[in-house]
Formats: structure tokens, sequence, C-alpha cells
């Protein structure tokens, strides 16, 4: 919990990114996306436009693979570009080739219009093709992911929930260049303190600069994505918490509901709860919770009126 900083020591957005190392993006928004959310979690009710002005105008963080990182990662992360260049599968292979006048007349257009929305890039010079297993026919939207992962393009800002795209040197700064295996180690370090216990060749090893003062009893509720659950068989070995997420599950077929939140008390995980916020009526909406067998119920006032304040709720129905 104190290398998770959900113990209540966190103290700002850009410190928290920095200490867990990244934070992982998702469309999903039934309560909140999990950036948002796993910031809240440690935080309380922040600023939402703090993490954005972190991250397009300070540029203090940057998007990368799905995620949001510290920028003085970026030469970590840069080797991992270098990385999907060359090493890249077949099938991607066979898709730039295939591909190849789209690739350069999109580098060509961000390096004289850019930044731009994926919408904005011609779509008729795309190689027709079979639909792909995860993409389906959106085959721009491929090439633009394909780009940005070798490190060719990077997003640039946001229109709405909508990418900008422009050249990666326009966006991200000039770094040294780390050999991929010095820059994996330094991630496995990286990660390894900000789990603060991880298990190597079969058992669990803690980090010496996490302090293990019992931690408050603090209430409040975390994303799908936060790394304490985010591993799954961790998380039931460690805490004793059988946790999936069933939004892809059928309704009748859920054991809990579609976007399910552990509930954290101090450093046990309590429970489970099932917010929906209505950003129509303004209503942060409760559909149900659960207690862990043999765990004491908590008051749950204040983390949902915090949830409520920092979603800017009028009211929590339960």
């Amino acid at each position: 919990m104190r290398a998770q900083l959900l113990d209540g020591t966190a103290t700002s957005v850009l410190d928290t990114v920095r200490r867990l190392g990244f934070l992982q993006m998702d469309p999903i928004s039934t309560v909140a996306p999990p950036q948002q959310l796993v910031l809240f979690s440690r935080l309380g009710a922040f600023d939402v436009a703090e993490l954005d002005r972190l991250v397009w105008e300070e540029r203090k963080l940057f998007e990368w693979n799905a995620f949001i990182w510290p920028i003085e990662d970026l030469p970590l992360v840069r080797a991992r570009m270098r990385r999907r260049r060359l090493r890249e599968n077949a099938w991607t292979r066979d898709f730039l080739r295939a591909n190849a006048r789209f690739r350069r007349y999109v580098l060509r257009e961000l390096e004289q219009n850019g930044p731009l929305l994926s919408r904005q890039l011609e779509h008729d010079l795309m190689a027709p093709g079979e639909a792909h297993r995860w993409w389906g026919t959106r085959q721009v939207r491929l090439m633009l992911e394909l780009l940005h992962g070798r490190g060719e393009i990077a997003v640039a800002g946001r229109a709405g929930k909508q990418r900008l795209w422009d050249i990666a040197e326009r966006v991200l700064p000039e770094t040294e260049k780390v050999p991929l295996r010095e820059a994996e180690r330094l991630i496995e370090q990286k990660r390894r303190r900000s789990l603060g216990i991880w298990k190597a060749r079969g058992t669990w090893r803690t980090h010496p600069d996490v302090s293990d003062e019992p931690v408050p009893k603090r209430v409040t509720f975390l994303s799908p994505f936060d790394r304490l659950v985010h591993d799954r068989d961790r998380a039931e070995e460690l805490f004793g918490f059988h946790y999936r997420l069933e939004m892809y599950v059928p309704k009748a077929k859920r054991r809990y509901g579609y976007y399910v939140l552990p509930i954290l008390a101090g450093d046990r995980l309590v429970g489970r709860i099932e917010p929906q916020f209505d950003r129509k009526e303004r209503v942060l909406r409760v559909n149900g919770v659960w207690w862990e067998d043999g765990a004491r119920p908590v008051s749950l006032e204040r983390p949902l009126e915090s949830l409520a304040r920092f979603l800017g709720a009028e009211s929590v129905e339960r």
C-alpha cells in the first residue's frame, strides 16, 4: 500500500505518476477513465485539468502505447520503440509493406500540416485487405498505431476524446540513447519499487526502500486497471481477493456487475462496489455493494462523497 501510495501520502499528480511509473489509459468511463480513477484513489478529488496540463502543455508527462509516462522515462520507452522497429512480426511487416504508399502519405501530411486527427487523413490510399482481428476494417487507425508504436509519430494533443497526431520529433524532446537491455533493467527496477512486493523464482520479495509501517484506515475505491489488482492472480494470492472484470460477461452470467470497483480499507480489500455516473443527470448511482466473506463492512459515505465531488455529481443515489 505504501509503495503504491494508497496510504494517503500522495501529494500531487506528477509525483504520483512518477512513483507509480505510468498510468494505463482506457476509453471506458462508466465512472471515470482509469487514468483518472487511479489518481483519485490516491489523491482524492483532484483537478483533472492538472493531468491534461502536465501532458499537453508542460510536457512533463507523455502518452505512448495507451499509457501515460513521466517524461524522464522517455529514453527507456524509446528503447522499446526501437525494438518495435527492429523486431516486427511477419504480419506487421507485411502490412507496412502492402501500405507503404499510405505510410509515406501519412508522414508527409503530418510533416506539412500536423497535428491532425485520423479522419483528416485520406482513407482511399490504403490497400484493400481483410478485416483485422482487433481493428476490423479501421486500417487507418491501425497504421497510426503501428507508426506510434515505432516512435515515428506521437500523440500531440486531444480534441475531445480524439487524438491529434504529429511527427514524433515535434512532440517529444531529444534524449540520450539507452540500450534495450539497460532500459528493460531500469524499467524492472522501477516496477519493483512501485509494487513494493513481487515474486522472483517463486519467492515473495519486498523492496527495501518501502516502509512497512501500519497503513491508516483509509477507505477508497480502485480502478479495475489499478496496479494493486491488475495482476488478478497476485491480488488473490496476496489478499485472498478473487477479482474479475465482468463487463464482457453476459448480464445473466455476471456474479456482481458490469464495472465493479474493489473497495480498499487500510491494507485490506474488503469488498466491491458498482458505481455508475449519469453525466446527463449529474447523479452518481450505486448499483450494488458486496462485502468479502469475513470482512467487516465499512462506511462508504465519505469515499462516495469524495467520488461524487471529483466527478461533478450533484447527488448520490444508493
